[in-house]
């Protein structure tokens, strides 16, 4: 509790998060750059990791078939938005805006889906070249099979959610073969729990917050060298299977003729605590600081879940948002 008052000292904008206002906090070290421990070539390798398992997802999630395989949502315009905006907002209708669709990816419906199913997959790949066979070359539709189930069936997956990376987690996880355990927080939602229990999925509940759900999911997975432990908070597989977005975005843009440099500068609004999203600044290099022209932008809000809400939770959100206007 003394640490709590000292940090609400520290940072007055505590008091007001505590009391669900809505904030600003400006990051003293915007613009300063840090050199990753990644690199292009990192990246470049994720998205040929998950086009190798597009055969393998097509086959068991035929929800992905319109993109072969492919976990990935679409950029759309959306005029009505801006319009509103422009108007509540009074700063004119600049620019474009766009919505990127991660609250309808595929088989998790949130961006989670990006960087814990990518997880899931680079670690079943890396068990079936080593105990099971599995080439480079091969089709992995191959690893629905018998053999490769019973083979996953030896390792457990483990992992501390509030619940959106559980779904991705358990999800794909269950899928494969992998025996798994979801540490939730108290404020997970039961839906998601009731959820992954029926896809087979071991729900541990904790009275408690998120950090204390992750640490107990580490803790179990400290001394079982077949337990695999998706660390949100220091993992390099989930950033780099979120980084994979980033490469995407670029080809998206390319696709829909939408310029992208000093002159038409790419603003991405990200409202998610998700992992691993520096790689969007891939995406955005060529854009410069200097020169810009506010007028001619493209402002792209990144919609991060929502797609699995239950109908009638989803309307209470909807509710409550309406009340804050």
């Amino acid at each position: 509790m003394l640490e709590l008052e000292k940090l609400k000292q520290n940072f007055p904008l505590i008091n007001d998060m505590q009391q669900y206002k809505p904030i600003f906090w400006e990051n003293p070290k915007f613009h300063q750059v840090e050199a990753l421990p990644f690199s292009i070539e990192d990246m470049e390798d994720a998205a040929l990791r998950l086009e190798r398992f597009s055969s393998y997802i097509r086959k068991v999630f035929p929800e992905t078939e319109k993109d072969h395989g492919l976990i990935e949502s679409p950029l759309k315009p959306i005029p009505f938005m801006h319009n509103h905006l422009s108007q509540t907002e009074q700063h004119g209708a600049n620019g474009k805006l766009w919505l990127k669709c991660d609250s309808h990816l595929a088989i998790s419906g949130s961006i989670k889906a990006r960087g814990g199913i990518y997880e899931v997959l680079k670690l079943a790949e890396t068990i079936a070249m080593k105990h099971g066979g599995l080439e480079w070359t091969d089709d992995y539709r191959i690893l629905d099979e018998p053999h490769y189930k019973e083979l996953f069936s030896k390792y457990n997956v483990s992992v501390g959610s509030t619940g959106n990376l559980g779904l991705s987690i358990g999800i794909m996880s269950a899928k494969l073969g992998f025996s798994v355990t979801v540490h939730m927080s108290s404020d997970a939602r039961q839906w998601k729990k009731d959820l992954l229990r029926a896809r087979g999925v071991e729900v541990v509940e904790h009275q408690s917050d998120y950090q204390f759900a992750v640490a107990e999911g580490r803790k179990s997975a400290e001394h079982d060298a077949s337990c695999h432990f998706v660390d949100d908070e220091g993992s390099a597989d989930l950033f780099l299977g979120y980084t994979v977005a980033a490469l995407r975005l670029r080809t998206q843009l390319d696709s829909q003729n939408i310029q992208v440099d000093a002159d038409h500068p790419l603003f991405v609004y990200l409202p998610s605590a998700a992992s691993g999203f520096a790689g969007l600044t891939e995406a955005t290099k060529h854009a410069k600081n200097k020169g810009i022209h506010i007028e001619n932008a493209n402002h792209i809000v990144w919609a991060t879940g929502g797609n699995m809400v239950p109908k009638d939770e989803m309307m209470k959100y909807v509710t409550y948002g309406h009340s804050l206007t």
